[in-house]
């Protein structure tokens, strides 16, 4: 199979000279792809299959790994295209057998600098569904839920068309045709006005109580038994990564006539595979398992590990029980393969159709036998062979000597190397030490004013482009490493001194980049880190680009450069990263393990003064969390005293440790010397609800958020929106409702676990007295604050069961909830306040025990103010039960 290969043809005149893109057949691998594609129609097809069995073992995964430059990405590339029909068999792959009828192929790449996220994968999956040309209604009436929280005001369309990865699918055309369809249908099978543009509040209440009544006219859609659960979870990422389970409904149900077979070919998996704590790979992996009725080709370096028992815990499904065919010797299609190095007859094939001149071979038979030799069967090697001819004969208006090709990899790569232009070696050599570059960026790296060198560059075959990338072209990894190893033996190779100030170029060039996108952000900081710690440069702008990371409550994974952190003394680029790491990963798992990092990274004492706050409050931060309350008292403090970026963060730390002991006065105090950097008026709110001043208290959050949301900070808005629900859920039950689906939209961008946690509090604060599940709901809500290590969080939890048991009148259920909160939270004065506070809500008085609180008027005050709360919700209690 082959096309012209525009970039060889526009470097000769010779008009004779044909250069073709040629691939190798890989027929071994096509007959897999064959094989599991009629196995897994067999099985869908089989009766007895059911789309919503989610206990049954998966055999829907195809897996082809191999090392760099191995034609794992040209296999995938090809086997769309061909999957697609856009590509003639010409008697390379054998059809596809007729029973497996029509077939509709989408490939994603998945490497850390494609920009593909979560979000985009699951989109391509769904346009590539909309080739088949019929609604997908319970996959897109949740899909629709979800981007109204999370793309308000951006039509889905238009968020399509905006993005090159996804507009150019063919389905991009027919996706908003679809949905529109599927959701007026369901508008009018439940009696709504429109197309339901609108999937919350009342519309979204009377679908979900359609489908939990099996409504007639819903019927269809109520038989997919967790529909209506998936519409009343809040439409964040998590609940995206289990949409799928939908699509694959809806393609299951769809008519005989109009089926098809997905096949979603993901390329570049070590990038997913191999990201801290996989996360990424637990949200693919859900895709994937609640898919079974579509075929998942994965490419990647490494074989996938989904089969190890190891993993349970860090992916939802772990073990051979789970993935019978991904095991080593299985045997039955679709199973795991090594992409294999080319055999020799097809480097033969390839040398003699890649390059002729009047339809015969350029190179002759000795040559192609040697390079065939020399390569081992590498794709890589015969391309980089290829070129070196074509660039030979240019130049000399003949066919090179064989004596030219007597060349092993590193050699080869040395020779194209010295074949360069001296300019060229110049950017070669620079971009070696970068991961991903642009052309600008590659001319700052090399030293240049002009960009002519790097822009001729980037058409070699070496170089791998990658349009939506944040910098978009990388070079070839084993062509970078046989680079540095070439320039110890070449005539103008660099000395360590040379090497060390194109190091420091590439670092100041990329610190001089516009890193306010997100994704330059975090690709600069790895390369910068890399760069840091393999040159021992200064870090430089780094430190303005760490606060920037951490201001953000993103939190991409920023990988440590190599080397441990325990043992050797660490560089300060790698005690950074860890640094980072360790925030980030902190919103994903238990509190205790990222402040022992923290606390590894302050004891190697390697960072510069200006950023050992950094590690310092957030080990504060942690401790705060973890009830270590004098260990972050002290952090805190310390960090206050040091007077840099965080100390009016950590001002506002002290606060809530204040707050925590009851000492309102004394907190408030602190809290107005604060000022908006200080988020002055989101403290002031957690001071004011548990005096019971629930409006003053709204107040405070509202201004909090929409100050945030003025200046940009979507994470410090989430936050606040998230308290102002809280609060609001003790007063007023429906504006409570309003306040935590806006908590819910503003989360879904960022990750911050205690927030989330906190807008699921509310939900228990406005249910509390209202519903009689809500003791069992608080159990689970308590577990995993207690999993992350969130003690406020478990002692909030707590004091909402209190107030449902007051509200209810269940003395006994009082008594027990009390005791929770005292033996789970209050540490001595810690949280004392809360449990104070269940007396003088009942208008009983504290034990003699129980530390008192210094309240901001008196305690009279403060009961009174919570027995009147208590009170309109027993009324509003009493109402709900007389409308039921």
């Amino acid at each position: 199979m082959s096309r012209s290969d525009l970039r060889a043809l526009f470097r000769s005149n010779d008009r004779e000279v044909k250069a073709v893109d040629y691939f190798a057949d890989r027929r071994d691998e096509w007959e897999s792809v064959a094989q599991s594609l009629s196995r897994l129609v067999h099985v869908v097809r089989a009766e007895g299959f059911d789309v919503q069995d989610l206990e049954a073992p998966r055999t829907n995964v195809l897996t082809f790994y191999g090392v760099g430059g191995i034609g794992k990405s040209t296999l995938s590339r090809w086997l769309a295209r061909h999957l697609s029909g856009g590509l003639p068999v010409e008697g390379h792959w054998p059809p596809l057998d007729d029973g497996i009828g029509p077939v509709v192929p989408v490939r994603v790449d998945l490497s850390r600098d494609s920009g593909v996220d979560f979000e985009s994968l699951v989109l391509a999956i769904r346009l590539a569904a909309a080739e088949i040309g019929r609604p997908m209604p319970t996959f897109d009436l949740a899909l629709q839920r979800y981007w109204e929280h999370n793309h308000a005001g951006e039509p889905l369309d238009e968020y399509v068309r905006r993005r090159t990865r996804l507009s150019s699918l063919p389905g991009a055309r027919n996706l908003s045709g679809q949905m529109q369809s599927a959701l007026a249908d369901v508008a009018q099978a439940v009696a709504l006005p429109g197309t339901m543009g609108q999937v919350v509040g009342q519309g979204l209440r009377t679908v979900v109580h359609a489908l939990r009544e099996r409504h007639h006219r819903i019927r269809a859609l109520a038989e997919c038994d967790r529909f209506a659960d998936l519409l009343e979870a809040a439409p964040d990422q998590d609940a995206l990564s289990f949409y799928p389970h939908l699509l694959a409904w809806d393609l299951a149900g769809l008519p005989t006539k109009h089926r098809a077979t997905l096949v979603v070919l993901l390329d570049t998996f070590e990038d997913v595979g191999d990201r801290v704590h996989r996360d990424l790979e637990r949200l693919v992996q859900r895709v994937v398992w609640l898919m079974p009725n579509v075929l998942f080709v994965v490419t990647g370096r490494n074989r996938l590990q989904w089969d190890d028992p190891r993993l349970e815990g860090q992916l939802d499904w772990a073990g051979p029980e789970c993935w019978p065919q991904l095991v080593g010797g299985a045997t039955r299609e679709p199973r795991q393969h090594t992409v294999g190095y080319l055999s020799a007859s097809d480097c033969e094939t390839y040398l003699s159709q890649r390059l002729t001149r009047d339809g015969r071979p350029m190179m002759d038979d000795a040559t192609r036998h040697l390079i065939t030799a020399n390569s081992h069967g590498l794709p890589l090697y015969l391309d980089l062979a290829a070129m070196r001819f074509l660039d030979l004969y240019r130049r000399s208006g003949n066919a090179p000597s064989v004596h030219d090709f007597n060349l092993d990899f590193p050699a080869l790569v040395a020779r194209t190397f010295r074949d360069l232009p001296p300019e060229a070696r110049r950017v070669v050599r620079s971009i070696s030490l970068l991961e991903s570059f642009s052309v600008p960026l590659a001319s700052a790296a090399a030293g240049f004013d002009h960009d002519a060198p790097a822009q001729n560059l980037v058409d070699r075959p070496f170089i791998e482009q990658d349009p939506g990338a944040p910098w978009p072209y990388r070079l070839h990894a084993l062509v970078r490493d046989a680079v540095r190893e070439a320039d110890s033996t070449s005539d103008d190779r660099w000395t360590s001194a040379d090497w060390l100030r194109a190091a420091q170029r590439a670092f100041d060039a990329l610190g001089r980049e516009d890193k306010s996108h997100r994704a330059r952000l975090i690709s600069a900081l790895r390369q910068g880190l890399a760069l840091s710690h393999q040159f021992a440069l200064p870090l430089g702008w780094l430190e303005d680009a760490a606060f920037q990371y951490v201001d953000d409550f993103v939190w991409e994974p920023i990988e440590p450069p190599a080397g441990p952190l325990n043992g050797a003394t660490p560089t300060p680029a790698q005690a950074l990263a860890t640094t980072l790491s360790a925030v980030a990963q902190r919103q994903r798992r238990h509190r205790g393990s990222t402040a022992q990092q923290l606390r590894d990274v302050l004891q190697a004492g390697v960072l510069p003064p200006s950023l050992e706050e950094l590690p310092r409050y957030f080990l504060a931060e942690c401790d705060r969390d973890l009830g270590n309350f004098q260990e972050s008292l002290t952090g805190m403090q310390r960090v206050a005293d040091l007077d840099g970026r965080l100390a009016a963060t950590a001002r506002r730390g002290l606060v809530h440790l204040g707050r925590r002991l009851g000492e309102f006065p004394q907190a408030r105090e602190a809290a107005l010397q604060l000022g908006a950097e200080g988020r002055q008026d989101r403290v002031l709110g957690d001071l004011w609800w548990p005096q019971g001043s629930i409006a003053l208290a709204c107040s405070s959050y509202a201004t909090s958020r929409d100050q945030a949301l003025a200046a940009g900070q979507i994470g410090e808005a989430a936050l606040s929106q998230a308290c102002l629900a809280f609060a609001a859920a003790f007063q007023d039950r429906p504006r409570a409702a309003e306040q935590i689906a806006r908590a819910e939209e503003l989360l879904a961008g960022v990750s911050i676990q205690w927030a989330d946690t906190q807008t699921r509090i509310a939900g228990l604060v406005r249910d509390a007295g209202i519903t009689p599940d809500l003791p069992e709901r608080a159990d689970a809500v308590a577990r995993e604050a207690v999993a992350a290590g969130l003690t406020s969080s478990v002692a909030y939890v707590r004091f909402a069961e209190c107030l449902h048991a007051l509200v209810v009148g269940a003395p006994d259920a009082l008594t027990s909830a009390r005791q929770r909160l005292m033996e789970d939270c209050v540490n001595g004065a810690e949280f004392a306040y809360l449990a104070e506070l269940t007396y003088l809500m009942a208008d009983e008085e504290p034990p003699d025990g129980l530390p008192r609180a210094a309240w901001l008027d008196t305690a009279t005050h403060v009961g009174a103010r919570w027995a009147g709360l208590v009170e309109d919700r027993r009324r509003e209690s009493a109402t709900a039960r007389q409308g039921a």
